[in-house]
Formats: C-alpha cells, sequence, structure tokens
C-alpha cells in the first residue's frame, strides 16, 4: 500500500479538522448568497476551492467557517456583515443536512464525525467584528461563533495586527478584558494575524487553550504572519494548537517579493489585493503568466509542521488551510481535495499514524473541549463583564 492510500485510510477515522475557510465571504463577494449560483452540493472548480464532493475527497471531517469581514466595514456596519456571514452558514446547513452538521461543542464534533458528517463551526476572523462591545462578543457566541481572531490584517482599538503600524503595543487593557470575557464564556482565543507583541499579551492572560487558526512556523519563513519560536513555546505551555496555513506567501520565502509585485499589479487594476472573484482570477492569472511564480509544494508545509512539532510538540499542531480566502496555494493542494497529499507527504517523512491522528483531529477537538472546561470553572465564579473600552483605556485617541 502506497503512503496515499494509507493516507485516505488514516483520514477515515481521523478526519481533518481545518481552522479556517474562507467560504461564506467568497459567497459573499462573488454571488450576493445565491446559493443556487454556487451550489456546494456539485463541484465548484474553477469558482471555488471549497465544495462536499472535495471535502468529502479531502477527507475533511470538520470545518471552522470563517465568517470574517473586511475591516473596511467598521463600527455597527462590521456587526451587520458578520450577522449576515453567519446566517448563510446557518443556510449552508440547511440546504446540506446529510453532510453538514451545526457543531457548538467538542462533543458535537465527535457525534458529526460519528454520523459521517462534516461538523461545521464558526470563527469570526477580527475583533472589529464586536465594535468594541462585550455585548456583542457575547451575542456571537450565541449564535455559534466559536472562535475570534483578534484582529485581522489592520488593528483594533485595542489590539495590534502582524501587518499594521504598532498601536497600543499589544493588547491594551481593554484588551485582556476580552481574552478574560472570551475564557469565561467559552470562545477560542485566536491568535493568527495579530503582532507578535498581542500574542504574548493574549498568552500572559489567558487561562485557557488559545489556538492559531491559520498561521506557519517564522522561523521556516519569516513573514510577520507566522508564529515565532518563542511564542510556539509558549503555545506549548498554554495547551493550544497553531494550525499551519497553505497561503504561499506566508509558506515561501521566494513568493514574498512575488506577491507584493501580484499585489501592486491588482492594485493598479483598482482591485483589492485579496479579491477571489472571477474577474481578479483573471488579473492574476494574466499576471502570473507573464512573471511565473515561485511554487510552494506539499513539502513546503509538511517543513512547518515539522518545525512547529519540534519547538511545541505533537499535541499543539493543527490545519488551517485558508481556502477561498487566498487566490494561490501550493501544488498539491490546490483545493480541499489534496489534505490527502499533505498526510502522505508527513507518512513518508516517518510521522506515525497516532502523530497524524492528534494533527488531523485529536488536538483540535482537545482543545476546544478545554475551552468549554475553563468556561465551566469561570462562569461558576464571575458573571458578564460589561466593562468598557472607555472605562479601561480612557477615551479614544
Amino acid at each position: 500500500m502506497d503512503n496515499l492510500d494509507r493516507a485516505r485510510l488514516l483520514l477515515a477515522d481521523h478526519p481533518v479538522v481545518d481552522g479556517h475557510n474562507d467560504l461564506p465571504w467568497a459567497l459573499r463577494e462573488q454571488v450576493g448568497y445565491d446559493l443556487d449560483a454556487r451550489d456546494i452540493a456539485t463541484d465548484q472548480t474553477g469558482a471555488l476551492h471549497t465544495d462536499i464532493p472535495r471535502l468529502r475527497a479531502g477527507g475533511v471531517g470538520a470545518q471552522f467557517w470563517s465568517v470574517y469581514v473586511a475591516t473596511r466595514l467598521a463600527g455597527d456596519d462590521a456587526v451587520s456583515a458578520t450577522l449576515e456571514q453567519i446566517d448563510v452558514v446557518g443556510e449552508l446547513l440547511a440546504r446540506h443536512p446529510a453532510d453538514l452538521r451545526r457543531a457548538l461543542t467538542a462533543d458535537d464534533m465527535e457525534r458529526a464525525r460519528a454520523e459521517g458528517r462534516i461538523a461545521s463551526l464558526m470563527g469570526a476572523e477580527g475583533g472589529h467584528s464586536i465594535n468594541n462591545s462585550l455585548g456583542t462578543l457575547r451575542s456571537l457566541y450565541a449564535l455559534g461563533v466559536r472562535y475570534m481572531t483578534l484582529t485581522h490584517n489592520d488593528n483594533t482599538d485595542w489590539a495590534d495586527s502582524a501587518t499594521d503600524a504598532p498601536g497600543v503595543g499589544g493588547l491594551s487593557q481593554f484588551g485582556r478584558e476580552v481574552v478574560r470575557e472570551m475564557n469565561r464564556i467559552g470562545m477560542l482565543v485566536d491568535l493568527s494575524h495579530v503582532a507578535a507583541t498581542t500574542m504574548r499579551d493574549a498568552l500572559a492572560t489567558s487561562v485557557a487553550p488559545v489556538i492559531f487558526s491559520h498561521s506557519s512556523a517564522r522561523a521556516v519563513c519569516d513573514h510577520p504572519r507566522n508564529v515565532p519560536d518563542d511564542v510556539l513555546r509558549m503555545l506549548a505551555a498554554n495547551g493550544g494548537v497553531a494550525m499551519a496555513t497553505f497561503v504561499p506567501k506566508f509558506v515561501l520565502p521566494e513568493a514574498v517579493e512575488w506577491t507584493l509585485a501580484a499585489d501592486r499589479n491588482m492594485r493598479e487594476h483598482g482591485l483589492h489585493h485579496l479579491d477571489t472573484t472571477p474577474t481578479a482570477m483573471r488579473v492574476h492569472a494574466d499576471f502570473e503568466a507573464a512573471h511565473p511564480r515561485p511554487l510552494a509544494t506539499v513539502a513546503t508545509i509538511a517543513d512547518h509542521l515539522g518545525h512547529m512539532r519540534e519547538i511545541a510538540g505533537i499535541d499543539h499542531i493543527g490545519i488551517g488551510g485558508d481556502y477561498d480566502g487566498t487566490a494561490f496555494l501550493p501544488a498539491g493542494l490546490e483545493d480541499v481535495s489534496g489534505y490527502p497529499n499533505l498526510i502522505a507527504e508527513l507518512l513518508s517523512r516517518g510521522w506515525s499514524d497516532a502523530d497524524l491522528a492528534k494533527l488531523t483531529w485529536q488536538n483540535a477537538v482537545r482543545v476546544l473541549r478545554d475551552a468549554e472546561a475553563v468556561s465551566r470553572e469561570l462562569s461558576a465564579s464571575r458573571g458578564p463583564s460589561h466593562a468598557t473600552i472607555e472605562a479601561l483605556d480612557g477615551p479614544a485617541r
């Protein structure tokens, strides 16, 4: 039996929990949530990275659907758009009950696996989605959101992003209160996209395990979106999980300069560099034809996972592909059907079945279960926080 066959057998028992997929935003941007126009029950190759047949082929057993909204949406507009994102996830679940199962807890994830359905969870990508309101944070949790990424590409008023100029120096006092309240309600703190200072502040504050829903190793590719080794060591002590992403400009050093040029080309065409509409993808394709891009491969991702395992330990790593949130992907991982190729590569490097079961399924389920346990303990000793950013951080500057 070759390694690809072995990988598929392993994934049948221990399917992938993927930490981050931007299908809801792609549906919003491409078709205004017209789910007939992008029916994920059928092959959507060429339009989307994600559909149910390819999720099945990829051995995906649980998906955190990102309910991301762009940071150009601020205040109540960001909150409303996040609610619309949550709404479309609900529509997907209602349309595809034989394949997708809503999951709110670790036990729900296990039940979905036993039923042969894909556990569907949600993660809010960016603290701007709560508009500086702990009540809004709790409302998102009540609607099913089980992690929140503290920032996206831009700072919030209370947390610094990896790709923005320093604002508050990590987490502000209100930012720390956000982390504490997330611990209390059982929402995972997601540290992808945040500055290293924010990572360290959050790990110093959180009493529950945290996650990186889609970040790789900075020692392998020196990009601010990746996790430094000292933070990986802190993560192991915290009990959290770092889920390696597949985005070439974050994982392949040679791709960084090329991506900067491709992003400039997008802007010159009046498009946002994160746009994945068919028009934008044609612009990308034309640029790539004239300027061949450095190719990440399955081996590139395996290199990151190997380093993350070495520093943080096998119990603290996972997978977060960022499908439908990026224009380019590694060879062999072009869409959600590619996970067996990654597992086969890791098998060829000597990873055991037990190691791989932790990577694909067990670590992610465990981290949510641990957050739930912390929530029960904290909720028994204190009620909801009604702190405001003005009270903790002072008047807006």
